[in-house]
């Protein structure tokens, strides 16, 4: 922290000399993401930077930032920056920036780049938003089967320069269609008489431009690539997805897991960035859907107060049981979620999910509730509370608890799978929401066992 606040220190001491030939000397020896912190840090001096910089250094800075950031500094380069900058971005960072932009702006870009970019340009730009095919970059090495090494090699020279990465190579028949990928690995340690047919192996794994980014989150992490092929439906090679594309998909997803979880909507900016009037709006939504649960709660103590009007202590023991199974239904449902996004459980699981929540279920009810029947005997013994019938009072916590905590297992685990069903992200089954709904059915619980046992006797 001290380093970058004397970098911080400098850079000021730079710009108010006027120093743009040392500034510019200074930043190019930075790392970029030093650049970047030093963006974050000095807002205002962002568009400087990059008109400063090396056009590949300013690209590659401009890759990292955040969309805000992004938008901000890109309304004050100069006209001239942003031809070469929009020019010089791989196809798939320009695609996911242009994707974010609204209004013609897009349009008046897209004009500044050559016929060829924009093309491809236009191309990505018409796949569904969260699709693969808005990943993907069209900067690859293909090779044929009948090439040998020596050929290979010598192509990559000559092409290598203009691809994303030549980590993996891709081999299509005279149609297009992708047949398998070869590591340059096994490339460069191969004979150079050898023939690419030779090293094939079938063992191919590819994306389809239309699949969503989730799913191409879980075949990355499965499979352990760098790199994955993306082919159409004929199996035509359209392009590549590459890991660093991968990684801001899945801590987007996560970012927005997080907020939901937390019974909010996802925000699409940084939350500082984000204006009072929309934060309530993404929050005020949820509230109110928790807000009406709770109302339902509300109704149903109402309608057993005069019931239980004669034994008070039965609602001091109320917070016992619904915070229980509260608790169960939220960390069934965070379980069952994280293991959707991990592609550990699909829809068609959720038979044996439900088998194993009611085992589980019954095995902590069973433990909560015997703990709750021994917090009511240790309670009667010092300060008889719960007077000559304690014993049936220990029972209704105890099969009470058993009840709401195998429910809230049950609701929490189900609700992902229903709301996937529909067509819903399941993180939007959040703890909030979980709670929300096992409260008013816990209460259900309890009351329904306190009027079967205890009538006639403490009713």
């Amino acid at each position: 922290m001290e380093e970058l606040d004397m970098t911080v220190a400098h850079i000021e001491q730079l710009i108010a000399e006027n120093n743009l030939s040392e500034l510019e000397n200074f930043l190019n020896e930075l790392n970029i993401s030093d650049v970047e912190e030093l963006i974050d840090e000095l807002p205002e001096y962002g568009p400087l930077f990059l008109e400063t910089l090396s056009l590949k250094r300013a690209v590659n800075v401009f890759r990292i930032l955040d969309f805000p950031t992004q938008e901000r500094i890109f309304k004050k380069l100069s006209a001239a920056k942003i031809r070469e900058i929009i020019n010089e971005m791989p196809p798939d960072d320009r695609t996911s920036f242009f994707g974010e932009l609204k209004g013609d702006v897009v349009k008046r870009l897209i004009i500044m780049l050559p016929p060829q970019e924009r093309k491809e340009a236009l191309s990505l730009l018409g796949y569904p938003e969260d699709s693969v095919g808005r990943l993907m970059t069209p900067d690859y090495i293909t090779v044929k089967e009948h090439w040998t090494i020596a050929r290979i090699l010598e192509h990559i020279r000559k092409y290598g320069n203009a691809s994303e990465t030549i980590d993996v190579l891709y081999v299509i028949d005279n149609e297009g269609k992708l047949i398998d990928d070869i590591r340059i690995k096994d490339i460069l340690l191969a004979d150079p008489d050898t023939r690419v047919g030779e090293l094939i192996d079938n063992r191919l794994i590819s994306l389809n431009a239309n699949d969503p980014q989730e799913e191409a989150v879980t075949v990355f992490r499965m499979n352990n690539r760098v790199a994955l092929p993306v082919v159409d439906e004929q199996g035509i090679m359209l392009g590549i997805v590459t890991i660093d594309d991968i990684l801001w998909v899945a801590n987007e997803e996560y970012t927005e897991d997080m907020q939901r979880f937390g019974g909010t909507e996802a925000l699409d900016e940084p939350y500082l960035d984000v204006s009072i009037m929309h934060l309530v709006k993404k929050r005020a939504g949820w509230l109110i859907v928790l807000f009406l649960g709770q109302l339902l709660t509300a109704t149903v103590i109402e309608h057993f107060e005069a019931q239980l009007a004669t034994v008070v202590f039965l609602f001091a023991l109320m917070p016992l049981i619904i915070s229980s199974g509260g608790n169960s239904g939220s960390q069934a449902s965070t379980l069952i979620i994280q293991a959707m996004a991990l592609g550990e459980v699909t829809i068609g699981d959720w038979w044996r999910v439900m088998k194993r929540e009611v085992i589980s279920g019954t095995i902590l009810g069973v433990i909560l509730g015997t703990l709750g029947f021994f917090r009511i005997a240790t309670w009667q013994f010092f300060t008889h509370t719960y007077g000559e019938h304690w014993m049936l009072v220990g029972l209704v916590v105890c099969l009470s608890l058993i009840g709401v905590v195998l429910w809230g297992s049950l609701t929490g685990s189900m609700l992902p799978f229903l709301l996937r069903r529909l067509g819903a992200d399941p993180a939007s089954s959040s703890a909030p929401f979980v709670s929300t709904l096992v409260d008013v059915t816990g209460l259900i619980i309890y009351f329904t066992f306190i009027t079967v046992i205890l009538s006639g006797v403490l009713l």
